[in-house]
């Protein structure tokens, strides 16, 4: 599955969520009993009622369907050959973000969202998470997006709880060169949600 790595960085290589490599996105995303129904990273991905709608193996199925398409659902790290993290990039326009009454439109630019950012237990504490931020920002502008934003929590140094630690910190995408665009009404694990920007 050799292929040029979309960057390098800190000694990780990041490549986009191929089909080739849906057996790394499943590791990353999916359940240990295939017949669960875990998130499989769809639940800012799909409407609500769509979301609740896909159960068990179908919501595997659909992410393969995902990385059959052009643009790719997301990227994913390597340290070597084993798979270390996940990053879920794509157009707004595609995901209910598009929709949200909570976190705004800055304006009307074809912007590229990243909401969520995995690294593999026991792999945790090595910088993975900055890794995966510029890879998935190096995708978005591999294709074409003028500008990238996440929505983060606004946790001012304060511990998130891991299970709700997806999103990503302010300062996580405050290192990754992001700026506050603007405040929302939503929350992840108590804490205040902000939209952050970059432009590619």
């Amino acid at each position: 599955m050799a292929s040029t790595p979309l960057l390098r960085s800190r000694g990780f290589a990041v490549h986009p969520a191929s089909h080739a490599r849906f057996d790394d996105v499943r590791a990353m995303l999916g359940p240990k009993n295939p017949t669960s129904s875990v998130c499989w990273c769809l639940s800012h991905r799909l409407p609500a009622k769509d979301n609740r709608e896909l159960a068990g193996p179908a919501r595997g199925a659909y992410v393969e369907s995902l990385t059959r398409r052009s643009t790719k659902p997301g990227v994913l790290a390597y340290d070597g050959d084993d798979v270390v993290g996940w990053a879920a990039v794509a157009p707004r326009a595609d995901l209910p973000f598009a929709r949200s009454t909570k976190i705004p439109h800055v304006d009307d630019q074809p912007v590229w969202s990243v909401w969520c950012i995995r690294v593999r237990p026991g792999h945790r504490g090595r910088g993975i998470s900055h890794v995966l931020l510029e890879g998935a920002v190096a995708y978005a502008a591999r294709r074409g997006a003028p500008v990238v934003e996440g929505y983060p929590v606004d946790n001012r140094g304060e511990k998130v709880d891991l299970t709700m630690a997806y999103v990503g910190t302010r300062k996580l995408f405050e290192d990754a060169g992001f700026e506050l665009a603007a405040r929302t009404d939503a929350t992840s694990a108590g804490h205040p949600r902000v939209v952050m920007r970059r432009a590619t």
